[in-house]
Formats: structure tokens, sequence, C-alpha cells
């Protein structure tokens, strides 16, 4: 199950959270451990290059992606590298949403579109839809295209 997929800015800020199965009092302990971890290894880090590390027989892969960082969490079958897809999907889509280099302003004037291609992608705690050409073509509310 993928536990959680946050966004930050690199201040540490949290713009956008998502948490699946994680109890109130333990999201508290994850926002802050992964804004250290985030803080420690993504300086001077280059964008989309991803970062791998676990906590609690969990795993995180997390990334930066101009002035966002992005964390995804995730355990038993969602292991480093299904979460380096997940991620993968999840920075294609906001690449595409974004349309320009990514700073903390533009994501967040096109934070709507973000959370609907976030809820697209991962959907209660499991990974949905990979294609960013699907993903964009759900978030503007129109049928899907069937082979």
């Amino acid at each position: 199950m993928i536990l959680a997929v946050l966004f930050a800015n690199t201040d540490g800020n949290i713009l956008i959270e998502r948490f699946h199965g994680v109890p109130a009092e333990e999201r508290l302990h994850w926002r802050s451990f992964l804004v250290k971890l985030g803080s420690e290894n993504l300086k001077g880090a280059k964008n989309e290059e991803l970062f791998v590390a676990s906590h609690k027989s969990v795993y995180i892969v997390y990334t930066i992606l101009g002035d966002v960082c992005i964390y995804v969490v995730g355990k038993d079958e969602y292991d480093e590298l299904a979460l380096g897809e997940v991620i993968f999907a999840i920075t294609s889509a906001v690449k595409d949403v974004c349309k320009s280099p990514i700073t903390e302003r533009h994501f967040l004037d096109r934070y709507g579109k973000v959370c609907l291609c976030l809820d697209e992608i991962v959907w209660k705690g499991y990974l949905e839809n990979t294609d960013k050409d699907r993903v964009g073509r759900l978030i503007k509310l129109r049928p899907p295209i069937e082979p």
C-alpha cells in the first residue's frame, strides 16, 4: 500500500499531502521525518534524481522537481522499485500540468489540477494510472479512450 504522498517546498512547508491507512497520531511524525530527510539530502540534488530510504519497515522514495520536493512512502508490495514508478508518474503529470520551470508559485497556481492528477494516479493507497496522457484526459473530465 502507498501510505503517503507529500509535496513540500524547499523550506519544508507542506504543499499537498495524502495519507492512506496512516493513523492521525502518526501523521505529524511522518511529516517532520520526511521534511527533515529531504532537507538533509536534497540540497544540491538534480531535478528528478531519485533518493531511497527505509524507515520502520517501509520504503521512501523522494526527489526534487524545481522548487518542489516530492515524497512517496509505501510498504508491502510497494517497495523502492514500485515507488520509483509511482514517483515517475507523479513527476510526469506535474511537469505536464505546470508546463514551465516548476516554481512554488507555478505549482500553487495549478494546485487544483495537481490534486486531480494525484487522485488519478494514486487512489486509496494503490497505483491507479501511470500513463500521463490518460491522466491528462481524466483531469479534463473527458472519458478515457480505450485502445
